[in-house]
């Protein structure tokens, strides 16, 4: 079976290549990418990776899409359009207006999908060409909204994965002593804009009783036990951009996360004459300072610590476990982005939702989550119908759309800030300025 990874060049591929040595599920795998030079480094550090293994998983490179996805059982999406440059505007952009400037949430999320969109759509329609029996798992932000673009084409068989559910699940686990795989999670919500409403082993919820005590989890130290007694339930972890959305934007100040990302990787992927041993030893040394940064500044004075480099798994775990889930038909519940069918019953069933799903050899199919809390119901209605606006204008090139979008975002502050928000987009961003002239 071929795995062909679109985004092939990115950073985090050799999460994903050093989890298939330890599964090794597929016997082709292709690496796409539209720079050959970031293609030529990551292979170094894949054949590091390898050598360090014992053995190595046959790999080749291209700058040929259809090439690479020809023929292929799953096509792994990690792709960013316009590159951390364009990462740095959406979310520079914003805090020159005192918006919150962040990847996914809020105005850079929305310029994100704006750029993303297109690009993706085309993509699919590619896979439907190429590999029309592929499975698609997209990790390409933001997640839910490329998601539900590409089920446009591909309907279920687009899959949005992302693997901060699953690390709150092992986290809150660990809070009660108890072995993820013995416990069922209620989780509900859109991607990154989530809550655990319950953890249930065979004596009953669980939840309640963790929370009336001292908890001594991520989670509890980023938002505060007394603020999840008040919910009642443990908020994914982006959500602090909205319970504490000032606080994150005085400390983001003057240098966004992007921008630290793009100074910090031009240093490994400028070092091009390293042996394979040099080249993965650097990566790992540079992907150990980024995770040591994640969410610094929402984790800024809530007592929090990175915890993206002391935890197992990631989304390249959450991939694997999908891939394994479909082929083995092993009817593994996995907290997933996937049309809502009925599981969240406000919502309409093509609206993509991240929720717990039943994944065997016909794919994911959505579990029903039961009552939420009106606030929660609330704000999900209120972001999906900013995502379709979002969608609706990246296929169009609406400005009017885009502008929509962006001043129905809670976080916006009105309608003249979205107006300047995108102004400040179109002026950066050629590509942008091109689509929605």
């Amino acid at each position: 079976m071929k795995l062909a990874i679109i985004g092939g060049g990115g950073f985090r591929v050799p999460l994903i290549y050093g989890a298939l040595l330890e599964k090794r599920p597929f016997d082709e795998v292709v690496l796409h990418d539209v720079d050959p030079g970031r293609l030529a480094r990551i292979a170094q550090v894949l054949d590091g990776q390898a050598a360090e293994h014992g053995h190595k998983l046959p790999f080749r490179t291209t700058t040929d899409l259809d090439d690479a996805l020809e023929g292929a059982g799953f096509v792994f999406t990690a792709i960013r359009v316009g590159g951390l440059e364009g990462r740095t505007i959406d979310e520079g952009v914003p805090l020159d207006h005192g918006v919150l400037g962040q990847e996914t949430t809020g105005p850079g999320g929305i310029c994100f999908a704006l750029r993303a969109t297109p690009t993706m759509l085309d993509l699919a329609e590619r896979v439907t060409r190429s590999a029309p029996d592929a499975w698609l798992v997209n990790f390409t932000n933001p997640a839910g909204m490329v998601t539900e673009a590409l089920q446009q084409v591909l309907g279920d068989r687009a899959i949005g994965i992302c693997d901060t559910p699953s690390a709150l699940c092992r986290r809150v686990a660990a809070a009660l002593n108890q072995p993820p795989e013995r416990l069922d999670f209620d989780y509900f919500g859109l991607n990154h804009l989530g809550w655990l409403k319950g953890v249930r082993d065979a004596t009953g919820d669980r939840l309640p009783e963790l929370l009336a005590g001292a908890p001594d989890f991520e989670e509890a130290r980023l938002f505060g036990t007394e603020w999840l007694r008040s919910l009642g339930m443990v908020p994914n972890e982006y959500l602090s951009y909205f319970y504490f959305a000032d606080q994150a934007v005085a400390n983001l100040g003057e240098k966004p996360r992007g921008a630290y990302l793009l100074e910090q990787q031009h240093g490994f992927y400028a070092a091009s004459e390293e042996t394979p041993h040099e080249a993965v030893q650097h990566w790992r040394a540079t992907k150990d300072e980024r995770d040591r940064t994640y969410m610094a500044e929402a984790r800024n004075g809530h007592d929090g610590h990175s915890h993206a480099d002391d935890e197992p798994g990631g989304y390249e775990a959450e991939a694997l476990a999908v891939v394994e889930a479909i082929t083995q038909d092993t009817g593994a519940v996995r907290i997933l982005n996937v049309a809502n069918r009925s599981a969240l019953p406000f919502l309409d069933e093509h609206a993509v939702v991240e929720v717990p799903c039943f994944v065997g050899r016909a794919g994911p199919r959505p579990l029903a989550v039961g009552p939420v809390p009106d606030h929660a119901r609330a704000l999900i209605e209120t972001i999906k119908g900013v995502e379709r606006a979002t969608i609706e204008a990246a296929t169009t090139g609406s400005t009017a759309l885009a502008v929509k979008a962006l001043a129905l975002h809670p976080l916006v502050p009105s309608v003249d800030a979205a107006r300047a928000i995108f102004a400040g987009y179109r002026e950066r961003l050629p590509a942008l300025e091109e689509r929605f002239a």
